[in-house]
């Protein structure tokens, strides 16, 4: 029996646009394959159904076959793909009225703690865990602590509420993050803290007893 070869090589960014640009269906059902779940994951972030977020992730697709001509390279392809999702997806809140805390733009919510950059690592993890801490995606086996995250994670303000998913539903990098969402390394830290916080309080009583 023959060995199995080598991997094919992951295309470049410039080579998936041109082949997109040259109309090759078998390229864009690749692309569709690998991001639509996740856009489908960010965009239910900013809208309140289902539907609505399928529909946000239609037009997104619709918007990158219209746009990929204007592509130019300054962020990776997925980049350009979730912040024309997030432009969408935000448009689309605004239109069904849904009101954004201030605290969702970036700036500090006055009830909640003063957190210090210095209590992160570079991935933006704790440098000291809290006692009796288990990362949530590890239990999402399980439905009902499934559940309870699902919604732990839509109560948060929006920028918060992006971060998490991107960097711990997602598995996003740190810059991959950044880079989407337009906000600085501090920022982006000080984001994810307090999401992964909020969320760590609304587990604890079920971690707790798993442990």
């Amino acid at each position: 029996m023959t060995p199995p070869g080598p991997p094919p090589a992951r295309r470049s960014d410039a080579e998936l646009v041109e082949r997109l640009l040259a109309g090759d269906e078998a390229t864009f059902l690749e692309l569709v394959s690998t991001h639509h779940a996740s856009l489908f994951r960010v965009a239910r972030g900013y809208v309140r159904t289902d539907d609505v977020a399928e529909e946000v992730v239609q037009e997104t697709w619709v918007a990158v076959l219209k746009g990929l001509a204007r592509f130019e390279g300054r962020s990776s392809l997925k980049t350009w793909l979730f912040r024309i999702l997030a432009n969408r997806a935000r448009t689309r809140a605004r239109r069904e009225v849904r009101t954004t805390p201030m605290s969702s733009l970036g700036g500090r919510d006055p009830d909640e703690p003063v957190l210090s950059p210095d209590q992160f690592d570079s991935s933006g993890g704790w440098n000291s865990p809290p006692p009796q801490w288990h990362e949530p995606l590890k239990h999402l086996q399980d439905q009902e602590l499934g559940r309870i995250l699902a919604e732990a994670i839509e109560q948060l303000p929006e920028r918060q509420r992006m971060v998490i998913t991107l960097r711990d539903v997602e598995g996003w990098s740190s810059e991959d993050v950044r880079n989407a969402l337009e906000v600085s390394e501090t920022n982006q830290r000080v984001l994810l803290h307090r999401a992964r916080t909020k969320v760590r309080m609304a587990l604890a009583p079920y971690v707790e007893k798993s442990a």
